[in-house]
């Protein structure tokens, strides 16, 4: 079934502005900044919990609204590409879904999946722009570095998309629009494995396209993604038999397994994401601009947040105060848990989750 086309609302000239057309979300409170006992600041937001099968186990705000999944797209997008023959080592499967932080190892990953396929980094049509994380990108200044396409953050992707192309013998050039091939492709693998159909299209910030969904859809497609690297062992993920002979994985084990096994492909040192999947084992996690947050568990759960605002700071404490919630331990969690609130160099206060999830999590419904 083809990608829908642009809405009107959203194809207007350059350098105007559209008016929404959608009715606000219903958010609720969920996370809070109080300086010396007074509440500073509140974050607004959703989230949901889903089980194995996909119902419902928690939920505040309104996670049936649209919403732009941004970089939490990218583990279903390579999810797409490994299905399309994609073969990669796991460490640049996980690059593939990542948002990473620029460093070298990133940069050498994204240049060595174009060498594989023949192609070079003119190859790629994302934008340009200097590393994500602070100390890569001061270090990339330093050395003389400008912002490029290689360095921008969604370059791993970018590289795995063109190289997709080659082995399928489709144009490279043009790979970004939303008739091509591969975008066919990729809106196909996300309507199946969020279980819901594309509530619109837009552009992300790479040029990629971008399909809103609901946090139900997304926390559904994380569980199937972390369920499906959580049953297989002694497997590689490249969609290879290993020496035992074991079966071919399905690409979602391959993607989850990558992103386990390297989540500092995935974001970076210093990340909060790499610091999460390497605090709790089993999980896949991805977060996304606009405040976003998803995580899969090894026994099929999904959490998807989206903090309203877009804040950055909100989405990691709401998400582990989900886990703790659906009844994890989350002790390895307590340094993302929170986050200390300064004055003068000192801590003054804190930004903590709400009690949004006010009733115990027991079953699904």
């Amino acid at each position: 079934m083809p990608i829908p086309a642009f809405p009107a609302a959203r194809t207007a000239a350059p350098g105007t502005v559209t008016p929404f057309a959608e009715p606000l979300a219903q958010h609720a409170a969920l996370a809070v900044a109080s300086r010396d006992g007074l509440v500073e600041s509140i974050h607004y937001g959703s989230v949901i919990a889903t089980a194995s099968d996909g119902s419902t186990l928690a939920a505040a705000g309104d996670p049936l609204a649209p919403f732009y999944p941004r970089s939490s797209l990218k583990p279903l997008q390579a999810v797409a590409m490994v299905r399309a023959g994609l073969q990669l080592p796991a460490e640049l499967l996980a690059l593939t879904a990542a948002s990473h932080s620029g460093a070298a190892r990133h940069r050498d990953g994204a240049l060595r999946i174009l060498e594989m396929h023949g192609l070079t980094a003119h190859d790629l049509e994302n934008s340009t722009d200097l590393p994500y994380g602070d100390a890569e990108r001061e270090e990339w200044l330093r050395s003389g570095g400008h912002a490029t396409q290689l360095t921008q953050n969604c370059s791993g992707k970018h590289a795995s998309m063109a190289a997709t192309c080659v082995i399928n013998g489709w144009p490279v050039k043009g790979y970004l629009d939303p008739a091509h091939p591969l975008q066919q492709l990729v809106g196909r693998t996300v309507t199946e494995l969020t279980g819901e159909e594309l509530l619109g299209l837009s552009t992300d910030g790479c040029g990629t396209p971008l399909f809103a969904l609901t946090l139900r859809g997304m926390a559904r497609a994380f569980g199937r993604i972390a369920a499906a690297s959580g049953s297989v062992s002694g497997a590689n993920t490249h969609g290879k038999p290993d020496d035992a002979g074991t079966c071919p994985l399905v690409a979602e084990a391959a993607v989850g397994l990558a992103m386990r096994r390297h989540p500092d492909m995935v974001a970076g040192e210093g990340r909060d994401v790499t610091r999460f999947m390497r605090l709790l084992p089993g999980a896949v996690a991805k977060d996304g601009f606009e405040g976003i947050q998803l995580v899969g568990l090894a026994d099929g759960r999904g959490i998807a947040v989206k903090i309203s605002d877009g804040a950055d700071r909100a989405r990691m404490p709401v998400t582990v105060r989900v886990l703790e919630a659906l009844g994890m331990d989350i002790s390895p969690l307590s340094g993302i848990g929170t986050a200390p609130v300064l004055g003068g160099g000192r801590q003054v206060g804190l930004l903590q989750p709400t009690d949004f999830l006010s009733e115990p999590v027991n079953e699904a419904s």
